[in-house]
């Protein structure tokens, strides 16, 4: 509907529908979808959130392994934005339970958010973001519809909580955060892009503390300042030293 209303244009040809249709698959499908199962088995939300948080190194390794360059201080700010985020997270690090169903789904679902940002930045051309969106989201339901159908309760119980993490998640995360992302690694370096998401366990801390007054601990407020630190390292401009001569 958005796409249709902002008569964006859609992709040139069938190869940039096909690129689209494989990061929707990895991004949305693989990331959302192992992670969310993860968590379903049993495995704690914090630990989830950690494990997702080696993405931006992963992504740092594969770029510099390629030949591409990952300066000495953003290696440095990757390090701190993972201490800063492994503090934030860790008192919820014994909530649940690992076995080896659950840390794989997990370990596909960082795998998957990693490829997706890496397979984006190398193949896909600039896109009008409605219609990217749309391809990327519709490709992830192709897929996970049908698992849901077969693994779901098909039983819905629809409340005024339920519908406004529907709205949540429709209009500010798929709509918003995606939509964003798409256009982050579009014009950005992978690496200091995918930086960005040390910043989501510090910002669920404070909307916990602000929507459903869970405490902030000094140990949260550390891993905070910690994890700011870190990713300003990442997405610094790197110094130009004048000429000489």
């Amino acid at each position: 509907v958005g796409a249709v209303w902002a008569r964006a244009a859609w992709p040139a040809d069938r190869r940039q529908w096909a690129h689209l249709a494989v990061t929707g698959l990895f991004m949305h499908a693989g990331y959302l979808g192992g992670g969310g199962a993860a968590v379903k088995l049993g495995m704690g939300a914090g630990l989830v959130a950690l494990l997702m948080g080696l993405q931006p190194v992963l992504t740092a390794i594969w770029v510099s392994g390629q030949g591409g360059k990952v300066a000495r201080a953003q290696w440095l700010g990757l390090a701190l934005g993972f201490a800063g985020l492994a503090l934030v997270v860790w008192q919820k690090l014994g909530m649940g339970e690992v076995h080896a169903a659950s840390f794989s789904l997990a370990l596909g679902a960082l795998l998957s958010m990693t490829m997706g940002t890496l397979y984006q930045k190398r193949y896909l051309q600039p896109c009008a973001v409605p219609t990217a969106n749309f391809v990327q989201n519709l490709a992830a339901f192709a897929l996970m519809a049908p698992l849901a159908l077969l693994l779901e309760t098909e039983v819905v119980h629809f409340n005024p909580a339920l519908l406004g993490a529907l709205a949540w998640s429709v209009l500010a995360l798929t709509l918003g955060g995606s939509s964003l992302l798409y256009l982050l690694i579009q014009r950005g370096a992978a690496t200091s892009v995918t930086s960005l998401l040390y910043l989501v366990p510090p910002t669920t801390a404070f909307m916990a503390w602000l929507l459903f007054n869970e405490p902030i601990t000094a140990i949260t407020v550390a891993g905070t300042a910690l994890t700011a630190l870190g990713v300003s390292l990442v997405v610094r401009p790197p110094s130009v030293k004048p000429a000489t001569g």
